[in-house]
């Protein structure tokens, strides 16, 4: 893989896989909630519209192998894209994308005290800080997001959490994460028959579904990994802090959604005490 070496280009590429990761999140939820397609069918068309793409993008750069990859990491990725889907029945895009985001970083964080990890003062506090945001926001209330929803939404971020670990230092990023989308659609396809009598699928519905594999989800990701040798390490982790920020703006004015003040105080503790943990962590163990 090329290294990027503009510091233009790095920014740009930065930007555009931001907006497309959030964008994922606002094009499924617009997608169950006003089209007639369902979560199983939204999965599977995601995973198979990601494949292709992330396929030609593999191919037409004549490296890598599409066989890259594996089962076990796929049977992660397959378990976020569905979980993702099933809870966005129910979820607001903003308070899904927080969830979402603040599960993949305390599942990759916890992973790194499992390993060994040491933590300073400052990092512990913003762990209890996020750790406290999510309880606040979970907390029962008429404010609060429906807790089937929650719930499938913290196991789609662990389930990425176990993807992304799985995936540091696995070669040329690309072509691995193109393997596992490819190993990804039968098991997508098999929850879709199983899925059977409540299988429903428009156009509109299909559409949103292959813009968020193809270009959120396919694109997105070789953008991202395009734009990785021109960050640091802590950099990396913490611009994905935008993401829960991009996606409830975009829920605001794309999906007519309000943020609650239960929300935004949740928000400002999750992503504050995240980026209290990464910004303070030596480059060595910052996320990827």
């Amino acid at each position: 893989m090329k290294q990027v070496t503009s510091h233009g280009a790095t920014l740009m590429l930065t930007v555009l896989a931001m907006l497309a990761f959030a964008g994922n999140s606002l094009l499924c939820r617009f997608a169950l909630k006003e089209t007639a397609i369902d979560a199983a069918s939204f999965t599977s068309l995601r995973l198979l519209s990601g494949a292709v793409t992330l396929w030609l993008i593999v191919y037409l750069r004549g490296g890598g192998r599409v066989t890259a990859g594996s089962w076990t990491s796929a049977l992660a990725l397959f378990a976020y894209a569905a979980a993702f889907s099933f809870a966005y029945i129910s979820l607001p895009a903003a308070a899904g994308a927080l969830l979402l985001f603040g599960a993949v970083q305390a599942t990759m964080i916890g992973y790194g005290l499992w390993s060994g990890e040491h933590m300073s003062p400052r990092q512990w506090v913003g762990l209890v800080m996020a750790l406290l945001g999510l309880v606040g926001l979970l907390s029962p209330g008429l404010s609060a997001p429906p807790l089937s929803g929650a719930l499938l939404m913290l196991g789609a971020g662990v389930a990425w959490g176990v993807y992304s670990l799985r995936g540091r230092g696995g070669g040329d990023a690309t072509a691995v994460t193109a393997g596992n989308f490819v190993r990804a659609v039968p098991m997508a396809l098999a929850l879709s028959l199983l899925a059977g009598p409540v299988l429903s699928v428009d156009v509109e519905g299909a559409w949103y579904a292959v813009v968020s594999g193809a270009l959120a989800s396919g694109v997105g990701y070789a953008l991202w990994y395009r734009a990785l040798p021109g960050l640091r390490p802590v950099s990396a982790a913490t611009v994905q802090l935008s993401v829960p920020v991009i996606a409830a703006l975009g829920g605001v004015v794309l999906l007519g959604e309000a943020p609650g003040v239960r929300l935004v105080l949740a928000s400002l503790a999750i992503l504050g005490g995240i980026a209290l943990v990464i910004v303070s962590r030596r480059p060595a163990g910052a996320a990827k």
